[in-house]
């Protein structure tokens, strides 16, 4: 578990995160979403002790994270996949991190078959990819067999076999009871692989709520039926409001999909669609419409 309380990062007069409060919990994937600026990657560099806040606190499984032993044994992190010896091999690089962190070698060969770099094991880490730094990334951050996983933007550079991989990879390690918080602008993957959601923008926390709960706040649903007179006036009563789609169908707002079927079916009207019409992306962007830090001009 990872507990966040009032923590507060100033760099000269900016404030990047402003008395950010939030839990991550084990045994669920927690998206950590928000726009460029919002204070992301200065909380998890905060949660590593890397930049000391100037206010509030963060603990991992009860206490802090700066001067564990076998830090790697405690927390497995993907900051930054660049941050390597590119001169040592993708073997050498993990074989230095486990000898400083008392990991035995097998290990690092286990990662390495992990993430499918077991064939360029050998191979210096200055000569791969992006997508193969990123695998790299996460077989250090897989190394000690953590029980809690930060992952920066994991997806960089993967393509769509490693992005699925990657997505079975961290809510396989939920579902063994880890704490997985992730980091991602990729709202489609999100949308796949987030059980729950922490959104900062501008540094402050707007929403820490479950992903579902937050994409049907708010949501339309587009509706189709053989008695649209009989249904609509239903509807309403039951605190929906319509407005005429195209086709024939008609869009209901403020009744959930599942409240709709139960108004059709009291009413005895068949419904042929009944279809949410809010993605995740489209929630996340009308909730951090106002924390965006940049604005690109119309062409």
């Amino acid at each position: 578990m990872i507990r966040i309380d009032g923590l507060t990062k100033r760099f000269g007069d900016r404030t990047a995160v402003d008395d950010l409060t939030f839990t991550v919990e084990p045994g669920r994937v927690t998206g950590f979403l928000g726009p460029n600026g919002a204070g992301k990657s200065t909380t998890m560099r905060m949660i590593l002790g890397l930049d000391k806040p100037n206010a509030g606190s963060v603990t991992i499984n009860g206490h802090g994270y700066v001067g564990t032993a076998r830090p790697m044994r405690e927390v497995g992190a993907l900051l930054d996949a660049r941050a390597l010896h590119s001169g040592r091999t993708a073997r050498n690089h993990l074989l230095c991190l486990a000898q400083t962190n008392g990991i035995r070698g097998k290990r690092v060969d286990e990662v390495l078959d992990l993430v499918g770099l077991e064939s360029v094991a050998r191979k210096r880490a200055g000569s791969f990819s992006l997508g193969m730094g990123q695998r790299l990334g996460i077989a250090v951050a897989l190394l000690g067999d953590p029980k809690v996983l930060l992952f920066d933007e994991p997806v960089n550079g993967l393509d769509p076999e490693g992005i699925k991989w990657i997505r079975e990879l961290m809510r396989g390690l939920a579902g063994e009871d880890r704490t997985v918080l992730v980091s991602s602008h990729l709202m489609s993957e999100m949308a796949q692989t987030a059980d729950h959601l922490i959104v900062i923008g501008k540094g402050k926390l707007i929403a820490d709520i479950g992903i579902s709960e937050f994409v049907r706040q708010g949501s339309n649903v587009l509706v189709r039926a053989d008695s649209q007179d009989q249904l609509a006036p239903r509807l309403i009563e039951a605190g929906g409001s319509i407005q005429q789609g195209i086709d024939g169908s008609f869009i209901v707002t403020g009744l959930e999909p599942r409240q709709i079927g139960e108004t059709a079916l009291a009413a005895g009207v068949v419904l042929t669609e009944l279809t949410p019409q809010r993605s995740l992306e489209q929630a996340y962007m009308d909730l951090t419409r106002d924390s965006v830090e940049f604005h690109a001009s119309a062409a």
